[in-house]
């Protein structure tokens, strides 16, 4: 009787972090809100929240800016922005749960498989080059950026399908060795790079940077985030039968080879998107699936949507971070999320440790 009761007990305690998944994902539905209202509101010029509103509502509604008011700023700048970090935190989110499935490992994150590189050595030379003249982040520098990620992956599939097959660790090698051979031509363009100014928006790009979001460029990465996250939750019941090892996953009826590779391409596509709009920003697709599987355990139906909504509160928070923190100085967006989140995942960690004790 006793036995029956200690293991009814453990099932409670295992069904009780997807139980609670829905308020989770109310309470940082919530928070994204105020996150997205406090990163519009803040800046080198607070707007008052009356007036955020106001503004936001003209331009929902089609009006045109008040002039002598704030509305070019709220509406035209810092509306832009948030959303765009929401969307990037999301995405990277959703990718870092993809990836630590699609190569069972914990340490793996959305620049794992070399797209990143590739993408950043598309930016790169867009910049030095005079093609993204037209604005960091414009469009020839995205469309740069996002045919660098392409190729890149392009690269990474035909390394990893060498000899038949798609293990994960052929994928894991493919992708880091394709990964530093890129990294060495994007630091050779660098050291190439015209003048200090040049140099220094190079950096700056590579370090993470939201501040050339227009609304012109939130359309193919929110759909991208959404579509990613349809495929995903498709798969969500494969993704957990994965991680118990591929003899296991192929009992339970799933084609481990083809969901690898649907896997590869689901995350490799969102991550040359994701590059091309934001630059290369790190440990987000690292700490936000590690935090929310502490929070509502490892179901990928409760997780992926929940870890999309962590990193885009994430973000968008970090985002509000790297604009304020410094008076007359804008942070890289990469800078501050390494700042922030390597000393959280690390605490986090070392307090689930000694809690299994």
């Amino acid at each position: 009787m006793a036995a029956l009761t200690t293991a009814a007990e453990q099932g409670a305690r295992e069904r009780e972090p997807g139980a609670r998944a829905p308020w989770v994902a109310a309470a940082l539905g919530c928070a994204l809100v105020v996150a997205l209202t406090a990163s519009v509101c803040l800046g080198s010029s607070d707007v008052p929240l009356g007036d955020v509103w106001s503004s936001v509502v003209r331009g929902i509604s089609g009006g045109e800016p008040v002039p002598g008011t704030q509305d070019l700023i709220v509406w035209r700048l810092r509306v832009p922005r948030a959303l765009l970090a929401a969307v990037v935190g999301a995405g990277l989110g959703l990718v870092g749960t993809a990836v630590q499935a699609l190569v069972r490992n914990p340490l793996a994150d959305p620049y794992l498989l070399g797209i990143s590189s590739g993408a950043s050595l598309g930016a790169v030379a867009a910049i030095v080059l005079g093609a993204g003249a037209g604005g960091l982040l414009g469009l020839g520098l995205s469309a740069a950026a996002f045919a660098g990620a392409l190729a890149s992956f392009a690269l990474v599939w035909a390394m990893a399908r060498r000899g038949g097959g798609f293990s994960p660790l052929r994928l894991v090698l493919a992708g880091v060795g394709i990964g530093q051979f890129l990294s060495g031509f994007t630091h050779y363009l660098v050291l190439q790079a015209g003048d200090d100014q040049q140099t220094h928006g190079v950096l700056f790009w590579l370090m993470g940077s939201l501040g050339g979001a227009q609304w012109s460029t939130l359309g193919v990465p929110a759909a991208a985030v959404l579509l990613g996250l349809a495929a995903l939750l498709a798969r969500a019941r494969a993704l957990d039968a994965v991680l118990m090892g591929d003899e296991t996953a192929a009992g339970l009826g799933v084609d481990v080879t083809r969901l690898r590779r649907e896997l590869f391409v689901v995350t490799s596509v969102l991550t040359g998107v994701l590059v091309s709009v934001s630059g290369a920003i790190g440990f987000v697709g690292l700490m936000v699936p590690h935090v929310c599987r502490m929070v509502v355990g490892g179901a990928h139906r409760v997780l992926l949507p929940v870890a999309a909504l962590f990193g885009a509160v994430l973000l968008v928070v970090v985002d509000l971070v790297a604009r304020t923190a410094l008076p007359d100085q804008e942070l890289p967006v990469g800078v501050v999320t390494a700042l922030v989140g390597a000393p959280t995942l690390l605490y986090l960690l070392d307090r689930r440790l000694v809690e299994r004790g």
